[in-house]
């Protein structure tokens, strides 16, 4: 049994660890609400999955577990498929400054993410919260303490380890860095090239090759558009070939094809596809998306991943045996991430402070096996159990009632919807050519809350990204 929260103790010495996005606010929300606050981030600098690096992992197909890991997941074309007005924190609008190297475009390039997180980091003086080059390695519960407390263990770039005492801990490492990879009979004697996207940086190798590219996300259809314009075919492999959004990029190009999954590959170079059909291929490219994985965790006692299902978690972000005491910020997908992050965070900080509170253990169990229940009932396949796609705005609302903050903005919401059928109409031009004009409007005045509506330069099309 988990401590409750103490009504003569509103302050607590919270452990975030990851400085990506997720860690970066959650960090800010805590201190809002007065918690003594250490963030881990092993990298030398903030941004987590921001941050781009050239270099990819020793093993492209990033599954052998002693290869060199390259945390970076970015490929360097990459431009948001999100408006910034609608991807910025709720309250640190993501508008455009007018400052030299800086991508003034609706869509930006990845970099001009990192600068708006760097800024934001800036703004509530996050630097000094964080301990940069420090790994945490190991997550217990300290059983000999009544109160619950965490022994953290970490390990700085001097490899000296450390334990620490924390009353709470907050998870925002990400789930960009282990590949999910699709199983493929005969893949062992296959003698092509393998790649998993995480490793995808440019487009060169693929030039005048044939590619199979598995998978149907919208980084697999940048991608692939990417590579259709320098290989000599490109064949995409999806579990839906009607799926609309493959179907429209296709038009698109003389030399991208469109398949049913992957069946087999052989010896002598072919692949075999579902639907009979075949390709004698140079490389296969995996965009299969990503494993949640907890290094640091005592898994069997707190949470498992069980077909990327991460459990149990009530409402994704509390295990209810442990709750409130560790947490899991950024764990839905197929989301608007930064604020989601946001709403998860103040929800975490408050509860904390004792402002709002959880159900009982019990409570909290009957909810999430309902849930897990009708999931299941409706069909949906366990690795789905965190994509929220199809409820992200009810989610959002849930959470922003929980922690008594205003729910989703309209525009905002409305915003989405019509990107999301930008994307899929014409996912060629959707970011440098749109018709919601009245919501960006909208947009502006919601964001003279906080900064003034002369400072908000105006988006354009051209490319500031360097």
């Amino acid at each position: 049994m988990q401590p409750q929260i103490s009504p003569s103790k509103t302050s607590y010495k919270v452990a975030v660890i990851g400085a990506g996005a997720a860690g970066l606010v959650a960090a800010r929300e805590l201190r809002i609400e007065d918690h003594q606050v250490v963030v881990f981030e092993r990298n030398n600098r903030i941004g987590g999955v921001w941050v781009y690096d050239p270099t990819i992992e020793s093993d492209p197909l990033g599954v052998d577990p002693s290869r060199t890991i390259v945390h970076s997941s970015l490929y360097d074309s990459l431009r948001t498929n999100l408006p910034r007005e609608a991807m910025g924190f709720r309250d640190y609008p993501f508008v455009v400054k007018d400052v030299l190297q800086r991508d003034p475009r609706r869509f930006p390039c990845h970099r001009e993410v990192l600068h708006y997180l760097e800024d934001f980091t800036s703004e509530f003086k996050l630097s000094e919260l964080i301990r940069f080059e420090t790994e945490v390695i190991h997550v217990e519960l300290l059983k000999e303490e009544a109160e619950g407390k965490w022994i953290v263990r970490s390990q700085g770039k001097n490899k000296n380890v450390e334990d620490e005492v924390y009353d709470a801990v907050v998870v925002c490492n990400g789930h960009n860095t282990k590949p999910c990879v699709a199983e493929i009979p005969g893949i062992d004697v296959w003698p092509g090239k393998q790649l998993h996207s995480h490793n995808y940086r440019v487009s060169d190798p693929f030039s005048n090759k044939v590619v199979v590219l598995i998978g149907s996300s919208a980084s697999a259809v940048d991608i692939s558009r990417e590579i259709a314009r320098v290989a000599k075919e490109v064949h995409i492999s999806s579990r839906s070939v009607t799926n609309k959004f493959l179907t429209t990029n296709h038009f698109h190009f003389d030399y991208l094809w469109l398949h049913s999954m992957v069946k087999s590959a052989h010896e002598d170079g072919s692949v075999v596809f579902e639907d009979g059909s075949s390709v004698t291929a140079d490389f296969i490219l995996h965009c299969t998306g990503y494993t949640y994985d907890f290094p640091f965790l005592d898994s069997c006692s707190i949470v498992n991943v069980d077909d990327n299902r991460v459990g149990p978690l009530y409402k994704h972000v509390f295990p209810p045996q442990f709750a409130p005491w560790i947490s899991f910020i950024g764990i839905p997908w197929k989301v608007v991430p930064f604020p989601l992050y946001e709403l998860q965070s103040k929800w975490v900080a408050r509860i904390l402070s004792g402002k709002v509170s959880l159900p009982s253990q019990e409570n909290m169990i009957s909810d999430m096996e309902a849930f897990y229940s009708k999931f299941e009932a409706a069909g949906g396949p366990k690795r789905y159990t965190h994509n929220i796609v199809d409820y992200q705005f009810k989610y959002y609302d849930l959470v922003a009632a929980q922690c008594g903050v205003p729910l989703s903005e309209e525009w905002r919401n409305q915003m989405l919807f019509s990107t999301g059928m930008r994307m899929v109409a014409q996912p060629e031009t959707y970011r440098d050519e749109w018709e919601d004009q009245i919501l960006i409007l909208q947009a502006h005045e919601d964001f003279a809350q906080y900064i003034p509506q002369a400072d908000i330069p105006k988006t354009t099309t051209t490319d500031g990204c360097k």
